[in-house]
């Protein structure tokens, strides 16, 4: 890459690595430089789409997927980007009608009920066809994971997403990312899947010299404009539930660079992003944990499904603001 800067190989092998990685924030560089060196390679956006995807930007991947399936309507990893991207929207009508004429037709509707109506029932006629599947003839993309993941067989898919990861089967590569499978996030031995020995402080960032210092610092009408807008946004969307979350995505979502967000924050609520962030989680888990629908969630999973990604965050941000464990906390609270 240093000595070319649009080498296409080594953007795209540095876009996807940063993508499994979760480094969401340092692989939009390079899948927009891709864009640049080739802005009608349909690949180009549908990679775009998935970085968006996995930020649970949903609206914005399926801007991008539309745009590469419109240079080409063969690719069919766009296809089923674009099938996930009108679940998690519940857009059911544009759903129905795309998916028309095409292959698993039975999956695609079962995924869409499980995620957006609740439905659990997963028929025991499909998960023998799965079963009957050869090695040679699996799907390109893992439907049978992703829906019984969703379904009261979370037991059976994470089984089957650990044979994945051991055969490296390449449909699973961004299994860390992938919405459609934080119900096994809770799942004891799901953070000893696999293992990465890079961190993001590892890497050297390729953000531009405008992007490390606040320019024309924000004045305090537009503080105050701006705060009305990110308490909407995290009152209505509820961007914290995504443990993907970071200053990036809400960057881009009010439409500042990342420094400027930093600075909104911190001048209007006193703490940084990750505090700001967590504040929105701790509420969520102990609105969660009072709920007796809940009282088979151990405490783990309750902050797994408030948008904490990691046990030692949790616990330490927990006790941070309550001044006790999460478990004593728990105790105190239990009628």
């Amino acid at each position: 890459m240093a000595i070319n800067p649009n080498h296409i190989d080594g953007l795209e092998a540095l876009t996807e690595l940063f993508i499994a990685l979760g480094f969401f924030d340092m692989a939009l560089p390079y899948a927009n430089k891709l864009l640049e060196v080739d802005p009608l390679s349909a690949n180009n956006h549908y990679t775009l789409a998935h970085i968006h995807y996995f930020q649970g930007l949903f609206d914005k991947a399926l801007e991008n997927v539309d745009y590469a399936l419109t240079l080409n309507p063969e690719l069919e990893l766009a296809h089923h980007l674009k099938c996930f991207c009108l679940i998690w929207l519940n857009k059911k009508q544009q759903f129905q009608e795309f998916i028309r004429n095409t292959s698993l037709i039975e999956e695609k509707n079962l995924l869409f009920r499980l995620v957006n109506e609740k439905h659990s029932d997963v028929p025991h006629q499909i998960i023998e066809k799965w079963s009957r599947l050869s090695k040679d003839k699996t799907m390109l993309v893992p439907y049978d994971v992703f829906i019984l993941a969703n379904s009261h067989h979370t037991a059976t898919a994470f089984s089957l997403l650990k044979e994945m990861i051991d055969q490296r089967r390449g449909q699973i590569i961004n299994y860390r990312q992938e919405p459609f499978l934080r119900p096994l996030h809770k799942i004891n031995g799901f953070t000893d899947l696999h293992r990465s020995n890079l961190s993001s402080a590892d890497i050297t960032s390729t953000k531009k010299d405008e992007e490390k210092a606040t320019a024309n610092v924000l004045d305090k009408d537009q503080i105050k404009t701006l705060k009305d807008k990110l308490l909407s946004y995290f009152k209505e969307e509820e961007p914290f539930l995504n443990p993907q979350l970071n200053l990036n995505v809400v960057a881009q979502v009010l439409e500042l660079n990342n420094n400027k967000i930093s600075f909104l924050i911190n001048q209007a609520f006193d703490v940084n992003f990750n505090d700001f962030v967590n504040s929105y989680r701790l509420k969520h888990f102990k609105l969660i944990a009072l709920d007796a629908n809940n009282s088979h969630l151990t405490i783990l999973g309750l902050a797994y499904d408030s948008g904490f990604n990691s046990k030692t965050v949790f616990n330490t941000y927990f006790k941070k603001i309550e001044g006790v464990t999460p478990r004593a906390w728990m105790k105190a609270n239990s009628l």
